[in-house]
């Protein structure tokens, strides 16, 4: 096997392909304290243990026409998460607020999407969180992907998948552990469909891979699945409570038969907003005029959700 010294082995890594790094905006890593552009430097230990145990939490945030969306529910949601892991990060949460608002500023694009990782830090290979004597925090800015405008307009396939909710306990805390959401990606992908949904062995609808589902059931009402063995989405609560403008909203099991009678089955995310779903198990969903259409709360939750962002986010 060859030896390479320092100066060799750090020029063959950074002559070393990157591919989808054409999205790369900046990155912040804190154990530098800087940001950077580069994304040949877009590296992370492997002894951290977020690498080879999962042992870390992540938020996923977008910001549109220099306006970050619902960052206090990510960071409220990550501190609670970092609490029930007994995970502290490497600085306060104020300074974190701070630190993706700086990057978003450094980046200097109106719009963008970010990734926000606390890990456990890097300090060994074995699974004890005591080998790390500090976490890490990294958070990389990306260029928005391009969305199949198209999709507003036709809605998405969606099917029963294979795969079943996460147990509670991981469920609730949005962490890196996501090989779940890896094999529904793959089912969709290889039926040829767009969107994976689990559901419990007692008939209960959980989540999408990346996405919480809700519907408008027959009587009206937009109902919102508990938060039993789902992430309680920063869109699914921003939605719930728009929703009150316009019907009555209750949080409730919801099973195949519910999606059978529902008016419209709407797939709710942070980067796309509330897309309608159009098909299950390949079956039109919604009655009369709009079945296997999109119906009309799906546009209307899905422009309110814009002008949240855009009047409420945060402002760079």
């Amino acid at each position: 096997m060859r030896e390479l010294a320092f100066d060799d082995y750090l020029q063959s890594l950074l002559a070393l392909p990157r591919p989808g790094t054409e999205a790369l905006l900046g990155f912040y890593d804190h154990r530098i304290g800087a940001m950077c552009r580069d994304p040949r430097l877009l590296l992370i230990p492997l002894d951290d243990h977020i690498c080879h145990r999962g042992d870390g939490l992540f938020e996923s945030i977008c910001f549109r026409q220099g306006r970050i969306f619902g960052l206090e529910a990510h960071l409220q949601r990550m501190r609670q998460g970092a609490e029930t892991l007994e995970l502290s990060p490497p600085c306060s949460w104020d300074e974190l607020r701070d630190i993706i608002c700086g990057l978003c500023r450094a980046v200097r694009v109106s719009d963008g999407d970010l990734r926000v990782f606390l890990s456990r830090g890097p300090g060994g290979f074995g699974v004890q969180p005591s080998e790390c004597p500090q976490a890490g925090l990294y958070v990389v800015a990306l260029r928005p992907k391009a969305h199949n405008q198209a999709l507003y307009a036709r809605g998405v396939r969606a099917f029963t998948s294979s795969i079943p909710p996460k147990q509670s306990y991981l469920a609730r805390i949005k962490n890196t552990n996501y090989l779940p959401n890896v094999f529904m990606a793959q089912e969709a992908e290889k039926k040829g469909l767009d969107v994976a949904v689990s559901f419990g062995e007692d008939g209960v609808m959980g989540e999408a891979a990346v996405a919480n589902i809700a519907i408008v059931d027959s009587l009206g009402r937009f109902v919102c699945p508990t938060f039993t063995n789902i992430l309680p989405g920063t869109t699914l609560l921003a939605a719930m409570q728009l929703a009150k403008q316009k019907m009555p909203v209750v949080q409730q099991d919801i099973r195949h038969e519910d999606l059978d009678q529902a008016r419209e089955v709407l797939l709710l995310t942070s980067s796309m907003l509330c897309v309608p779903v159009t098909s299950f198990d390949l079956k039109p969903v919604g009655q009369g005029e709009y079945a296997g259409r999109p119906g009309p709360c799906a546009k209307w939750l899905k422009d309110r959700l814009f002008e949240e962002l855009y009047t409420q986010g945060t402002a760079l």
